[in-house]
């Protein structure tokens, strides 16, 4: 069983040390001219902006776990495959590598972690019970990895928004982390949200400093893992959906991206501007306004995710079907359906224009 006061103690430890690392790191960055600059199209920030800040949050999650040293068979693997998503991201950042070499290293980083017994072996199906996968897992794995890990990165387009989504999200696994007992769950997520608080106070908009594939590639990479030695080992009805939903925002916004791109005939890491959080802005938000919009449908789906973790079939298909609902309304807000098809906004409308008339009465 976990002591709380040790929990807290590495929490603050992977904050306060992420603070204090990520303006060096900022120092470092502009050295080595790791730089993000304004371009008029999609980089629209004020002045040169360091990049390659996931460093730090990197730091501050191994303060944390230097003081926790957690115990668990495939921890060793873990940390070689997060020591090589970091490179990866950092090779990125400094040199923009070909996507193919990113792919690559994220794919090492994921073998890495199969070496260790680490896989998604089965799947807990409804009317259907535990479904093994065998050697199929390891190619669910290997895309589960890759996959997370791509889909952070994609959403790293506004300040302060991946590293916000990547902390409610590694906060609602902490949540059932407790619930469930899983002590090595709740040993990572509690370090892994201290080292991205930390950053999130510098990444903030307006940002001092960005994330980069850095910080993007390896908080997907944490979110992958955490979730493999916990949440895909529940028994609940429907528990194969759990890690989806605690990451809904990133993956409905990269398989949006992957359809849009294929459709244009366009590679699939051809940046745009078309993501969920560019549509938001277009639609008239302001930049903090999106950012918070995106964290409130987060926190949404790590709330149903929590529920969904431990319900009866009953009340899990209640939630699935407001979990379709919440897809369907952030999927109108951002301007994805076309105006004469958005059944909830307009409901809405209804409801708010009805009750400003009655105020007025």
């Amino acid at each position: 069983m976990w002591n709380m006061s040790e929990l807290l103690i590495a929490f603050f430890i992977s904050l306060i040390t992420a603070l204090i690392v990520t303006p060096l790191v900022s120092r470092l960055a502009f050295k080595l001219d790791v730089v993000d600059r304004p371009d008029g199209k999609r980089k629209n920030h004020n002045g040169v902006k360091p990049s390659m800040g996931g460093l730090a949050i990197f730091i501050g999650t191994i303060a944390g776990y230097l003081y926790l040293q957690p115990i668990d068979p495939h921890l060793n693997y873990i940390i070689i495959g997060a020591c090589i998503i970091i490179l990866t991201g950092m090779l990125d950042d400094i040199y923009n590598i070909k996507p193919i070499y990113k792919l690559i290293g994220q794919l090492s980083a994921a073998f890495a972690v199969i070496a260790s017994g680490l896989v998604i072996e089965k799947l807990t199906l409804p009317f259907m019970g535990t479904v093994h996968l065998g050697e199929f897992g390891i190619i669910i794995t290997l895309l589960w990895i890759v996959g997370a890990s791509n889909a952070i990165n994609f959403l790293d387009g506004l300040d302060g928004l991946a590293s916000g989504v990547s902390t409610i999200a590694l906060s609602s696994i902490l949540v059932m982390g407790l619930m469930d007992y899983r002590l090595i769950v709740v040993y990572l997520s509690i370090i892994l949200i201290g080292g991205t608080l930390g950053f999130l106070v510098h990444n903030f908009h307006p940002a001092k400093i960005f994330m980069g594939d850095t910080g993007a590639l390896f908080l997907g990479y944490s979110i992958a893992i955490v979730s493999m030695l916990g949440l895909f080992k529940n028994v609940a009805f429907f528990s194969f959906l759990v890690p989806f939903i605690v990451i809904a925002i990133p993956i409905f916004d990269t398989t949006l991206a992957i359809i849009r791109r294929m459709l244009n005939k366009k590679g699939i890491a051809t940046a745009d501007k078309e993501h969920i959080h560019y549509q938001l802005m277009n639609m008239g938000y302001t930049h903090r306004q999106t950012v918070l919009i995106i964290y409130g449908f987060s926190l949404f789906f790590g709330g149903m995710a929590i529920i969904f973790n431990s319900a009866t079939l009953l009340t899990s298909l209640v939630i699935f079907g407001v979990i379709i609902l919440g897809i369907q309304l952030i999927a109108e807000m951002a301007g994805v359906t076309s105006q004469n098809k958005q059944p909830l906004l307009q409901g809405i409308r209804k409801v708010i224009g009805q009750n400003r008339m009655n105020r007025m009465k």
